[in-house]
């Protein structure tokens, strides 16, 4: 494990995480800048607002791959040690949240951050699915559900790690990525506890802040 391999994997999942699929996908299917809309997001949520569960779907199938393709350049194709890695991942995450591509204005992090779960462990990514989908199918809130199941991988996460399960180092992943997520959620807490936070498929209201996404 040398400095030049940190230096190299974070740039480089930096770089991966900055490509803004959500601000391209959005733009190609109807011509509009998706920051201008509803949580100012890059994110699925926010895309399917403006262009439609389609394009949303595809953009969280992208959004994913970031992470993924970050730690498998990592530790395939370079064989980098384990916390290269995590540091590969966590660069794609924060590269998604603020690409350099698009003004440093990106998505909240769930789908980078569920993807490189998957990679780190199937089970964490499993997990993470398990507990977020059914909170938004029972709650219709899908900021609620992404913070119950991001919270939920990255503990799994970090107890499979500490517990030898997978490698030590990959904790870091979980430890760091799941409050940078949590963060970028700062004004969905809010209105989830203001109880003002849109429902899934419920209509935007003229003076309705922005929601997820």
């Amino acid at each position: 494990m040398t400095a030049a391999e940190y230096v190299l994997f974070i740039a480089v999942g930096y770089v991966i995480g900055s490509v803004p699929f959500g601000l391209l996908a959005a733009r190609l299917a109807s011509g509009v800048d998706v920051r201008e809309f509803g949580s100012g997001k890059t994110g699925m949520t926010n895309v399917i607002r403006t262009s439609g569960r389609r394009v949303g779907a595809a953009v969280l199938l992208l959004d994913m791959s970031k992470a993924v393709v970050a730690i498998a350049l990592a530790r395939y194709a370079y064989g980098a040690e384990p916390g290269v890695h995590a540091a590969a991942g966590l660069a794609a995450l924060v590269g998604h949240n603020f690409p350099v591509f698009a003004g440093f204005r990106g998505g909240r992090g769930i789908a980078s951050g569920w993807g490189g779960l998957f990679i780190f462990t199937p089970w964490s990514g499993l997990i993470a699915t398990a507990v977020g989908i059914p909170v938004v199918a029972l709650t219709r809130y899908v900021s609620l559900g992404s913070l119950a199941g991001a919270t939920a991988g990255a503990v799994s996460l970090i107890v499979f790690a500490a517990t030898g399960m997978v490698e030590t180092e990959y904790m870091w992943y979980g430890i760091v990525g799941a409050p940078l997520v949590l963060a970028r959620h700062h004004d969905n807490v809010v209105r989830l506890i203001n109880g003002t936070e849109r429902k899934l498929g419920a209509p935007k209201q003229p003076d309705e802040g922005r929601g997820a996404g």
